[in-house]
């Protein structure tokens, strides 16, 4: 069995996607996950399986739709790929609340996008990530996941530092 850290996009914001994280846990249980764990309400899931990545975020997907009834991107990752992540992260880290990891659900094959007025704010593409640093704060950066989704044709979910950190640190813990 390999360890998991699932991502899902857009649950529990605004009252939309309402996603009970129990009720959640029950389902990935059901669909034949083991050891499976949840932190804070949106969407973070450490978990175990035999399967690959694709294979784990179609059934949690597809599982999601039809018990809940909305579609909800799924993204998963590895321990040595999140440890990864965390290690290639470009920009300083002394102010942890602007800094971002985007977790894109395929590899893009380019470094640059077209964004305007971004101010100070600054992105790394690289790969299947997305490092971004927020100056102006998360709530009012232009580089959001709907940015990233539209450029570079992929779904995508962003964690701030200190969430990146922790489901690290819970998904190594046990």
């Amino acid at each position: 069995m390999k360890k998991y850290i699932v991502l899902l996009r857009g649950i529990n914001v605004s009252g939309k996607n309402k996603l009970p994280m129990a009720e959640l846990r029950e389902l990935l249980n059901d669909l034949g996950f083991k050891n499976v764990q949840t932190y804070i309400q949106s969407g973070n899931i450490i978990l175990e399986s035999d399967e690959g990545k694709s294979v784990i975020c179609n059934k949690i997907n597809e599982g999601i739709q039809n018990k809940f009834g909305f579609d909800v991107p799924v993204i998963a990752r590895t321990i040595p790929q999140f440890k990864k992540a965390i290690a290639s992260y470009p920009f300083p880290i002394d102010n942890t609340k602007i800094v971002g990891f985007v977790f894109l659900n395929k590899k893009v094959y380019v470094s640059k996008i077209e964004v305007k007025d971004i101010g100070n704010d600054k992105y790394l593409i690289d790969n299947d990530m997305v490092f971004i640093y927020c100056e102006t704060g998360f709530a009012k950066t232009k580089l959001s996941n709907n940015l990233f989704e539209r450029k570079l044709l992929v779904s995508a979910t962003t964690r701030n530092y200190n969430t990146t950190l922790k489901l690290l640190e819970l998904a190594e813990s046990n």
